[in-house]
C-alpha cells in the first residue's frame, strides 16, 4: 500500500535534467487544496507573489511581504507530495545585498520546507544567484517582463518586441544560467527571442506568454480557470469557474433566505437516554 513516504518529491536537479526533454508543467498555487489537485499533474508548483493580486486584490505584486509568501508556501507544501515547490521572493526581500537575499531565502526554505526560491532580475542579480546557490539555495531566475519592476517599466507590456532590445534580455538569461540558476522563467517575450534564448542556455526555460519555444510553461491558476477579473492576452482559459461559483452562491443564498438548510438534528439524530 502506498504511503506519503513512498512518493519522491521532485528536486531542482530533477528539473534541470529536463532541459530539451519532456515539457515542464508548472502552475501557481497558494492553498493546500489547490496544491493537492495540481500535484497530480504538475512538475513544479510556484507559490507566486501574484497572490497579492489574485488573493488580496492588490494592483501589483510590489506590496507582497515575505511573511505572506511563507504563510502560503506552508499551505502548498502541506497540500502537495510530488511536485517541486518554488516560492517567490517578494520585492524588497533580496535586492539590497546578497546577504539579505540569503537570509530571506533561508527563512523561506526553513519555514516552508520548499525545494527552491525564485527571484526576478538578470545580470544585476547574477552575483546574488551565485552566492545563494553556492550556499545550498536552489534558484529559479526570472527575466523578460519582471512584474516587481512595474514602477520603473511603467506597464505590463511585452518585452523584446523590437529586435534591438533582444541583446539585453539574452544577456540577462545567459548571466543567470552562468550564475547557477537551475531554470529561468521568461515572461512576455516574442517567440523568436524565446527560441533563441532556449537554444543558447543550458538550463530549462519556463515561459509565461513566451511561446512553445520554451522548455515548459507556467500560468497563474486563477487566470487559466477564469477566476481573475483581468487576464493577460496570452492566457488560454481552460475553465470558466467564476459563473459556476456565482450560481452556487446564489443558490445557497436562496436556500438560506427560504430557510432551506440542514440542522444538526437532521444530520445527527439526538440520542435518547436509556431508562
Amino acid at each position: 500500500m502506498s504511503t506519503q513516504g513512498d512518493i519522491k518529491r521532485l528536486t531542482a536537479p530533477d528539473i534541470l535534467t529536463r532541459k530539451g526533454g519532456d515539457p515542464i508543467v508548472c502552475l501557481t498555487s497558494y492553498h493546500a487544496h489547490t496544491a493537492r489537485i495540481l500535484d497530480q499533474h504538475c512538475d513544479v508548483i510556484l507559490v507566486g507573489d501574484s497572490l497579492g493580486m489574485v488573493m488580496h486584490g492588490l494592483e501589483t505584486t510590489v506590496p507582497v511581504t515575505l511573511d505572506m509568501m511563507i504563510l502560503q508556501g506552508r499551505a502548498v507544501m502541506r497540500g502537495s507530495q510530488r511536485a517541486l515547490v518554488v516560492v517567490d521572493m517578494p520585492f524588497g526581500s533580496y535586492e539590497a545585498s546578497k546577504e539579505q537575499a540569503f537570509m530571506s531565502a533561508v527563512r523561506v526554505m526553513k519555514e516552508t520546507q520548499c525545494g527552491a526560491i525564485k527571484l526576478e532580475g538578470g545580470k544585476r542579480m547574477a552575483e546574488t544567484i551565485a552566492f545563494l546557490t553556492e550556499r545550498g539555495v536552489p534558484v529559479m531566475a526570472h527575466v523578460g517582463l519582471t512584474p516587481q519592476s512595474i514602477n520603473t517599466i511603467g506597464s505590463f507590456r511585452a518585452q523584446g518586441r523590437d529586435e534591438s532590445d533582444w541583446a539585453r534580455i539574452e544577456d540577462d538569461a545567459a548571466a543567470v544560467a552562468s550564475a547557477g540558476a537551475f531554470s529561468v522563467v521568461i515572461e512576455a517575450v516574442a517567440e523568436p527571442l524565446a527560441k533563441k534564448i532556449t537554444a543558447a542556455v543550458a538550463i530549462p526555460t519556463i515561459g509565461i506568454g513566451a511561446s512553445p519555444a520554451c522548455d515548459g510553461q507556467v500560468l497563474v491558476l486563477e487566470d487559466m480557470l477564469g477566476l481573475s477579473p483581468r487576464v493577460p492576452k496570452f492566457v488560454k482559459r481552460y475553465g470558466d469557474l467564476a459563473p459556476s461559483i456565482g450560481k452556487a452562491v446564489a443558490d445557497y443564498a436562496a436556500d438560506v433566505r427560504a430557510r432551506r438548510f440542514p440542522t444538526a438534528e437532521n444530520t445527527y439524530p439526538m440520542r435518547t437516554k436509556k431508562p
